[in-house]
This record gives C-alpha cells, structure tokens and sequence, in this order.
C-alpha cells in the first residue's frame, strides 16, 4: 500500500526494516478513532474554506462508509499498510480520487496519533468505569444481605476482632471508589485536544481548534502547546499507574478468595463455573480465576514500567520509541476489564458459609478485647484485663474451647467481678453491634454506610 510518505527517497524500505516499523498489527484497533478525528479534521478545514465544502462533504461521507464497512466486515483492514492512518487515507483515495488527498492539510501523522490514542484512551477509561460500577453492583448486594454475618477480622493474618461480611466487602467497595475517582480525574486532566498542532509547530493553515475540540468532545479545548501536545503520554501512563492500583485491590482480594475458599478456612464456595478440576486428583476444585487474576497483576505493572521506561530517555518532540506506547498499553487495558469482568462474575455466583464464618470468630478470641472491656467497664484496670483475659484465652487453647464455652466459675477464677453478663458482653452480636463509631462494623453504621453506596451508584 501507498506510505504518507517518500518523495525524497530513491531506494524502497527494506522489507524487513518495513515490517518492523509497522504498526497496523496493533493500531488498526484505533480504527474508528482515527476516522472520527478525520472526519472532525475534513469538516473543520470545509468550514475554513481550506478544502472546498464539496470536498470536505465527500471526505466525511466516504470516511463514514469506511467506518461502516469495517464495522460489518465488508472491508479487511490490510496487514501490508504502515499503520492504521495510512490505511484509512489510502481507501479514502481509491474511493474518491484527489479529494482523499487533501484530507491530510493542515494535519501529521504526530498530531493524528496523539488525538488517535487520546481518544481511544478516553473509551478505555469509561469502559473500565463501567467495569467497576458493575463489580461495585455485585458488591453492595454482598453488603445488603450479609450486616449480621459475623466473621473475625485479621491484622497480620491473625484472628483479632469480630467484624461483619459487609464490613469486610466494604472494605473494597471503598478501594474501588478512590480506583473510580482516579480515573474520573485522568479524564478531566487530559480533556484537551492535540489535533491541530501539526508534527510539532502548528501549521500556516488557518485551522479552528476549537471547532475540532468541540466536535471530539474535549471539554478543555485545545492543548496550548504544540510540541507537548505531540509528545505527551503522561495521560497514558496516568491510566496504567490507575490500572495497576486496580489490579493491586483485586489481587489483594483474590488473595483473600483463595485462602477462604481453602479446606481450612472454608468461608467461601466458588461457583463451579468460576473453578477448574485437576488432572490426576479427582477431588480437586481449584480457584484459577481468583489465581489467574492475581497472577496478572504483574503483566499490567510491566505495562506500566515499560511505558515510564520509554519515555524518560525522548528528548521533545515525538520520537519513534513512542510507538512502544500501544501494544502495552492495549494489553493492560484488556487485561484489567477482563480481569474485573470474570471476578465480577466469580463474586455475584460465591456462597458464603456464616456459620463457619461465626465460629472461626468464636475460636479465634476475637471478642478477647471485649472481654477486657467488660472487666475495665467494672472498674478493673485496663493492664490488670488485659493479663486476666489474656489467662483466659491459655486455658481456652488448652481446652480447645471458645471464650464463650467456659464456664462461670472459670471466669471468675480469674476474676471475682464477672457475671452471668459476660455471656451476653461477649457474644459476636453484641461484641460488633455496639461499634457504634463512624465507620465501624456496627449494623447502624453499616445502615448509613449502604444508603450511601446506594445514592452513590445511583449518581454514577
């Protein structure tokens, strides 16, 4: 296919050095952002009186036929093309003739690429949004259904203090928020618009960018500077570093997923439909999609680190080396919605085992600390409850018994202050239901916290 390019050259490409500088095997993805930057371009230069309006109407109704046809399938996007802009400018000219040639004025390939990837990044950005909103859905019903699920809450992966499975599920739906929130200010701060700004010093032709910012929908209208308008990625590596905290958040969750869903714990039950079987052990039902996601993690941080490491060394304006840019950054996008996607799906199938739940907070002491408050509540001081519950526990362990197994006259071996109350003071309902501050565990606090979420989605 014909290049943008080569007047000046004698010789052709050699064909591997041709190939290697392809980049329709990745690019044509932006297909119809670099057709909907075009026909806004062809538009604006008709209005202009830059190309005649005649032309501009012809370039924007073979533009959208070209869309369509690839849209359906009528038209392969052609390997042998450089990239995806050559490929669309040469159909153009094979369908309309000269007219296809003047789409180019006043435009390059930098400032068309810039807007290319602005734009693609942008429908990256509100698909991922939506991704999470649909997790956050599943989440907040997890939340509805599970105030009085009673389970210990860990530090160091140790049994500490009862907290709720809604409490707990809240905890993410939060992460998820601030992942929300970063990308909602990606999108603002890269709200302005490169078309127009030449390879990387504008152009004589007397464009109207603003009338091309307004028609693509960038708010901020157009960049101010022509050379970091061309040059620009930090809206690019904003988004991966915005992608790797996500898949850090649903690591952390998957890792949780897996150790619930272990013979020891037993928390959870993954639907079969999200789990696989080994090939020799016949018992095995295994979390590979918890595990998988957690493994991609790591490939969507290397995105990151390999586009920070491109840049740092490209002196302005645009380089070559910003090609690297795409493939990565295509990777880590696909892999974040579908990473997001299929643990939607594994948390809106799971079971939850709340009697299990209870008991490993009953046998875990995690009502250890209300017990101590109950003694200081009496006048005990808080060091002297401390050391007496902490006796407590050890004839607990040695018994294999639960704090709330013991009996009476246990407790008040230790101490003379306990009463039949320690049963109720101690009890998972009691021990969660009278963490009344903001943002504790308690059901009324969790009332406020779910018609929050609620309004929050709503609004969103």
């Amino acid at each position: 296919m014909a290049n943008l390019w080569g007047g000046r050259f004698t010789e052709a490409t050699d064909a591997s050095a041709y190939k290697f500088n392809q980049s329709i095997s990745f690019d044509s993805r932006m297909y119809r952002e670099d057709i909907e930057g075009s026909i806004a371009h062809a538009g604006m230069l008709g209005r202009q009186g830059i190309i005649s309006g005649e032309e501009s109407r012809q370039i924007i109704q073979a533009l959208e036929e070209i869309r369509s046809d690839i849209d359906e399938g009528r038209l392969a996007i052609s390997e042998d093309a450089e990239d995806i802009h050559s490929f669309v400018e040469s159909v153009l000219t094979e369908r309309i003739g000269d007219a296809g040639k003047k789409l180019h004025t006043g435009r390059s390939r930098n400032d068309q690429v810039a807007l290319d990837m602005k734009l693609y990044t942008r429908r990256q950005l509100i698909e991922t949004d939506r991704e999470l909103t649909g997790l956050q859905e599943v989440l907040l019903s997890i939340i509805e259904n599970n105030t009085e699920t009673y389970m210990p809450g860990f530090t160091h992966l140790q049994k500490a203090q009862p907290v709720t499975l809604a409490h707990h599920m809240g905890a993410y739906f939060e992460m998820f928020i601030r992942d929300r929130q970063r990308l909602a200010d990606i999108k603002e701060r890269m709200n302005t618009c490169p078309l127009g700004s030449g390879a990387l010093a504008g152009t004589t032709y007397a464009l109207d960018r603003d009338l091309t910012a307004s028609q693509l929908d960038f708010g901020g209208g157009p960049t101010r500077n022509s050379m970091d308008s061309v040059s620009d990625r930090d809206y690019l590596i904003e988004f991966l570093s915005a992608l790797s905290i996500i898949m850090m958040h649903l690591s952390r969750f998957c890792e949780e997923i897996i150790i619930w869903n272990s013979n020891e714990y037993r928390f959870i039950d993954i639907d079969d439909r999200y789990s696989t079987g080994s090939s020799i052990m016949p018992q095995k039902k295994n979390p590979d999609i918890a595990e998988l996601v957690r493994g991609k993690t790591g490939r969507v941080y290397g995105a990151l680190v390999s586009l920070l490491t491109t840049m740092k060394g490209i002196p302005l304006a645009y380089d070559k080396d910003m090609q690297e840019d795409k493939e990565v950054s295509f990777d880590a996008m696909d892999t974040v919605k579908d990473c997001i996607r299929e643990f939607t799906g594994m948390m809106a199938t799971a079971g939850f085992n709340k009697e299990v739940m209870e008991e490993s907070a009953k046998k875990g002491f995690t009502n250890a600390t209300d017990a101590a408050d109950y003694l200081v509540k009496k006048g005990v001081p808080f060091r002297d409850a401390h050391s007496i519950v902490g006796r407590l526990v050890l004839k607990c362990v040695d018994k294999g018994i639960a704090l709330d197994d013991l009996g009476l006259e246990e407790f008040r071996k230790e101490s003379g202050v306990f009463d039949e109350d320690i049963y109720e003071a101690i009890s998972m309902k009691t021990c969660v239901e009278k963490r009344l501050t903001k943002g504790a565990p308690g059901k009324a606090q969790m009332d406020e916290v779910i018609k929050f979420y609620k309004e929050y989605l709503e609004d969103r």
